[in-house]
């Protein structure tokens, strides 16, 4: 199974929180991105072929129950919220389960902000954590599915059913729901597929995980600046995204592969595959706007497609009848449990902060060749405190340098040497791409130089789709 990347802020965010969650990072990433692209999608679209299209992103997490479907849209709520405003807490329902309630909810919206300082805002999120119970109700209504793929398009949805006729246009609703394999095969047949009802949407099969040592740690805050200056950016006025010319090259091998791969399946699965380039232009799309850009380079549109093509093989072995894969996450070593405390702690952490948490003595954690170990003492005759940070790091985040007597000062140079290249990164809107193995156990040796991102795809003529086939 390929491994999707996980890119810019919101990629550097999941990454950030998933030592800490009991659900698949890829869940994670994929609820965020959805819920991304339904705040942005009322002022952002991305220009197709010369016709502009909705950057909206529906996505099903497809796990057996307790899986960690709900954890992984708590983890993706906790990235996004306060970069977001009060749009998730304003912008989210669920429980549409006909085609009349879905235009009648978005005319409702739309009528109560028409007078707003803003404006119309048909945004919504719907978020159907049991999407099974919405797909046994919807059988019922022949004009739920019609009213689906209009919504996905972005095309005018009217209600001719209601006494005053309701009319909502440009609607930029986002679907995301969770169900179980058996479930998606029973309500989600080819024929609704196949007339284009439930292609629209990219599964994503999840991998399970084993329980954390400690389930007394809660998710760490992230750094949202970036993000809520992206916000703002996507928002402020309405945006065209359009293709970088170095990245042409890589969306003719994009297109090249859905063809060959559909019509290389049989028409029972090659049905859910046929929307994967325009996915793709939509998922780089929202990457782009979420570092302030309005052209897709060759590493984003790359980054989208790795997660799409994981769709698309998810998708397969769902039709084939696949349950969630078993994958298992190494256990994490005693270095990176002290690195995991002393991260949560700011980058500096007491031996009350670290040692119960870890079930190792100070002897121990000092044999570590990532951890220093200082000892401190507050005034002639206080008493000494073990103080634990961090030598160098990995991850590319900036970590505070151990701390010295004058520890304030050391923190807001932290702060600083944090900002900056935040803010450059901002200005000159630079990629940064993180793989979704990156969570994992680093060796223990001093951290080499990171070498420049690969693409995960060729662009030459080579086929970059043989193994799948």
């Amino acid at each position: 199974m390929s491994s999707p990347v996980l890119y810019g802020p919101i990629g550097r965010a999941v990454r950030r929180i998933a030592p800490f969650l009991e659900a698949d990072a890829l869940g994670v990433y994929v609820a965020a991105l959805s819920m991304w692209s339904a705040a942005i999608g009322g002022t952002v679209k991305v220009s197709s072929r010369g016709s502009s299209r909705p950057v909206l992103l529906w996505s099903a997490l497809v796990a057996g129950t307790g899986r960690g479907k709900g954890t992984a849209l708590r983890a993706a709520h906790h990235v996004l919220d306060k970069s977001l405003g009060r749009f998730v807490a304003t912008h989210t329902t669920s429980g549409i389960t006909s085609g009349a309630s879905m235009v009648n909810h978005l005319w409702e919206q739309q009528e109560a902000t028409a007078e707003t300082e803003h404006g119309r805002d048909v945004r919504s999120f719907v978020c159907e954590e049991e999407w099974s119970e919405v797909l046994r109700r919807v059988k019922r209504d022949a004009s739920f599915t019609t009213k689906l793929r209009s919504a996905w398009d972005g095309a005018t949805l009217r209600n001719t059913t209601k006494d005053v006729a309701q009319e909502v246009r440009d609607p930029a609703m986002v679907l995301h729901c969770h169900v179980t394999p058996s479930d998606w095969a029973k309500y989600v047949g080819e024929s609704e597929a196949a007339g284009g009802s439930y292609n629209r949407i990219l599964p994503f099969l999840l991998g399970s995980v084993p329980l954390l040592d400690d389930d007394r740690v809660s998710l760490p805050d992230v750094d949202g600046r970036d993000l809520s200056d992206a916000y703002g950016w996507a928002t402020a006025r309405p945006r065209v995204i359009t293709l970088a010319e170095d990245a042409r090259a890589l969306w003719r091998i994009v297109r090249r592969y859905a063809r060959i791969l559909g019509e290389s399946l049989p028409e029972g699965q090659a049905v859910f595959i046929e929307r994967t380039a325009e996915q793709t232009l939509r998922v780089a799309a929202c990457l782009a706007a979420s570092e302030c850009s309005e052209t897709v380079t060759e590493e984003m549109l790359s980054a989208a497609f790795t997660l799409v093509r994981r769709s698309v093989q998810d998708a397969v072995r769902i039709t084939k009848g696949a349950t969630s894969p078993k994958v298992k996450r190494k256990p994490l070593s005693l270095e990176d449990k002290v690195r995991a405390r002393i991260e949560m702690h700011g980058g500096r952490a007491t031996s009350s902060q670290v040692l119960p948490f870890v079930g190792a003595t100070a002897a121990e954690v000092k044999e570590l060749s990532g951890i220093i170990v200082t000892v401190e003492r507050s005034g002639k005759s206080g008493r000494p405190a073990t103080v634990f940070t961090i030598r160098g790091d990995s991850s590319g985040d900036s970590v505070p340098q151990p701390a010295s007597t004058d520890s304030n000062k050391n923190r807001d140079t932290s702060r600083h040497s944090e900002a900056a290249p935040a803010s450059a990164e901002r200005e000159q809107n630079r990629a940064s791409v993180v793989s979704l193995d990156a969570y994992r156990p680093a060796p223990k040796q001093a951290p080499k130089p990171v070498p420049e991102p690969k693409r995960s795809e060729p662009l030459g003529d080579t086929n970059p789709f043989r193994a799948l086939l």
